[in-house]
């Protein structure tokens, strides 16, 4: 059995970095430490860590802000185990989480791995909403992890285990502010290092609370995905054209409507399929009408922001910091 350090970074999230510390102490197994680090927040979560450390074995940290990324690749370097964890402090852990990361590691010898997230029944419903777009077929093409996938499986930051070896070869986290766990994903493949899905090692993972901070979220998700393509561009797969596809789709049906009500059925049609998915995998046709709010602000966001890159990045060949300095260096 490993010993393992779960490295969580926090930005001003006290409330959720509580609910997190608290599954951890439910853990049936426990041969892990807690690493948090706070990445220059405003609002500390010191006091809330503090209340966890007779029952945890707990480290916090404070350092200026620079972003998830190097916040993981300080905590790493105050982690004594020989396997890191890496988790979004939005992320509540069941109780056997630690069990079946132990389960898998000793069953495939992986030297990373990742998991699926999923709702708690206790999420809000646009949480739930969210949730769906963010792991179903019909909008993601499965490649968090779920059972029908359309592009290798690469592990992300929300629930992402890497080897200590391979951390410290590989040189940790790079300074990408977004996109950095898929660029580091991509480095452990080119690397030969053996990257598997942990499928029963999942999490629950609350995201965003509202439509606005959900499309900038996957806005800069369509950013980050250009930004991988400049540094790897064998990485950029059919997949990932489908939101920016899909964007194209809304603009030209919306932009007929004038003239034909008919060139809104594609999209009233795939309306009809996300209410229907959604509403049977959640049981609840509220979840099912939210859901088809969540599928278009998640492909058209994550669209627009591909778009957005691809003119700044390609067309105008700026460099990653230049072409978007106000959304990613703040």
């Amino acid at each position: 059995m490993k010993n393992i350090s779960l490295i969580i970074p926090v930005y001003n999230r006290p409330d959720e970095i509580d609910e997190l510390l608290d599954s951890l102490t439910k853990q049936s197994e426990t041969n892990f430490e807690v690493i948090v680090v706070e990445d220059g927040s405003t609002l500390s979560c010191e006091n809330v860590v503090q209340r966890y450390a007779d029952r945890l074995r707990l480290s916090y940290y404070f350092i200026p802000n620079g972003g998830p990324g190097q916040a993981r690749n300080y905590g790493a370097t105050k982690a004594t185990g020989d396997f890191f964890i890496v988790l979004d402090s939005d992320c509540i852990l069941p109780e056997d989480y630690i069990r079946r990361v132990n389960e898998g590691l000793a069953a495939t010898g992986a030297d990373a791995f990742g998991g699926p997230d999923r709702a708690s029944e206790n999420f809000t419903y646009i949480q739930k909403a969210i949730n769906y777009s963010m792991t179903s077929f019909f909008t993601t093409g499965g490649i968090r992890g779920g059972k029908r996938e359309l592009d290798r499986f690469y592990p992300r930051s929300f629930n992402m285990g890497i080897c200590r070896e391979a951390y410290e070869r590989l040189g940790g986290f790079s300074k990408m502010r977004f996109g950095e766990d898929i660029d580091f994903s991509i480095r452990l493949y080119e690397a030969g290092y053996k990257v598997c899905l942990f499928a029963s090692a999942w999490v629950f993972h609350k995201r965003r609370t509202g439509w606005r901070k959900f499309f900038r979220q996957v806005y800069n998700s369509g950013i980050a995905r250009i930004n991988l393509y400049k540094k790897y561009p064998h990485s950029l797969k059919p997949v990932h054209l489908l939101p920016a596809a899909f964007t194209m789709g809304v603009v030209v049906c919306v932009g007929g409507l004038p003239f034909c009500l008919w060139s809104l059925s594609p999209l009233m049609l795939y309306a009809l399929l996300v209410f229907i998915d959604s509403s049977l995998n959640n049981k609840s046709l509220r979840i099912g009408l939210l859901s088809i709010v969540s599928a278009y602000i998640q492909l058209t966001g994550y669209g627009c922001g591909f778009f957005a890159a691809a003119w700044n990045r390609i067309v105008r060949g700026k460099g990653e910091f230049a072409a978007f300095e106000k959304t990613f260096y703040k």
